[in-house]
């Protein structure tokens, strides 16, 4: 089979690889959709000989299958696999992390905190962008029904992280929310904020994803470069600011903006990751009484209670992708989605 792998530079190339044997606890997916994650920008930006860490390299020293965002239908089952956890033609989303399997936070679904540390699928170990992929059977999540394989990626990483953050918040639909970034993330947590109830001030620099932060359900719109975003968000709530605010951009000035959008006994959840954040701690922090969140993907319990919310609401998370490729078509993909200013970008096999 083959499969995509960055190679720094902005640059991948399709490589060869065996079709995976399911060993003893394993599964080999049949992957039918394998989204496009604002964080594969990462290794996908990283300098030509640039670090391990920066490239996501394997064990071996060599570049992984990318896409942490898989889907598919379990194609082959190894031993020591119980009927409960996985069967042939079942359709699943991953977790993609694998843990020690032992520790407190791999027994209660959050692999990805082990205390052995873990294997990020896509990053540190082959990932969705190919045709076939194996894991663990612990990492399955059963797939609804009523939702597209193509929702199911979605859900695997970008959807599910924010419908995390927002029930980390307890967000509610007496809550004002202010998200900075509409970005794949930011977008849908747009658009599950709407369908919790909630009013929605969406910021981001980009047209076009504001744009797009309306016909998903925002309530207001900001653009931080013509307006200072936490004067704006004031404006928009009778000077009080945002009951909830959640960065989804990963910038300092993002960072900043939801600290300073906050109300008093407010809270502000980070979720974009990398970079740093200056705050004034007296007038910006303590003296608002504010609650200061950060938000790490989601657990398996909570990965399948996202499938089930956008199931049983009905939620169009499908909309959320604006462009569907092939794997021949990668490298047109990545340069496009490197623009930053497109919806979601998602591989169909």
């Amino acid at each position: 089979m083959r499969g995509v792998v960055f190679t720094g530079g902005r640059e991948l190339e399709l490589r060869e690889y065996p079709d995976p044997t399911p060993g003893p606890g394993e599964v080999v997916l049949e992957i039918k959709a394998s989204g496009m994650c604002g964080s594969d920008l990462k290794p996908y930006r990283a300098p030509k000989g640039g670090s391990s860490a920066a490239l996501g390299l394997g064990g071996t020293g060599e570049p992984v299958i990318a896409g942490h965002e898989p889907c598919g239908v379990v194609a082959a089952i190894g031993s020591e696999v119980d009927d409960r956890q996985a069967h042939l033609g079942q359709r699943v989303m991953v977790h993609h992390y694998r843990g020690c399997g032992v520790c407190p936070h791999c027994r209660t679904g959050w692999t990805q905190m082990c205390d052995a540390g873990s294997i990020v699928y896509g990053i540190t170990g082959n990932g969705g962008h190919a045709p076939y992929m194996k894991v663990p059977a612990s990492t399955l999540v059963p797939l609804p029904g009523a939702l597209s394989f193509a929702v199911g990626a979605a859900i695997s990483c970008g959807t599910g992280t924010a419908y995390g953050a927002l029930r980390r918040v307890e967000l509610s639909g007496n809550d004002t929310i202010a998200i900075f970034g509409q970005g794949p993330v930011g977008l849908s947590a747009t658009q599950l904020a709407r369908a919790m109830g909630a009013r929605v001030i969406a910021l981001d620099p980009s047209p076009e994803r504001l744009a797009r932060a309306r016909e998903f359900g925002a309530d207001a719109l900001v653009d931080p470069r013509s307006n200072d975003p936490a004067g704006a968000v004031r404006d928009l709530t009778a000077g009080r600011g945002a009951d909830i605010t959640l960065d989804c951009s990963g910038t300092a000035e993002g960072r900043s903006g939801a600290v300073r959008a906050a109300c008093k006994w407010g809270t502000a959840c980070f979720v974009g990751e990398g970079g740093l954040v200056t705050i004034d701690v007296s007038p910006e922090m303590l003296r608002k009484q504010l609650t200061i969140v950060g938000s790490w993907t989601f657990s398996t319990v909570g990965q399948a209670e996202c499938a089930r919310f956008v199931a049983e609401r009905g939620i169009a998370v499908d909309d959320l992708f604006t462009h569907r490729w092939s794997l021949d078509q990668a490298d047109e993909a990545y340069r496009l989605f490197d623009t930053q200013t497109t919806g979601k970008g998602v591989f169909l096999m």
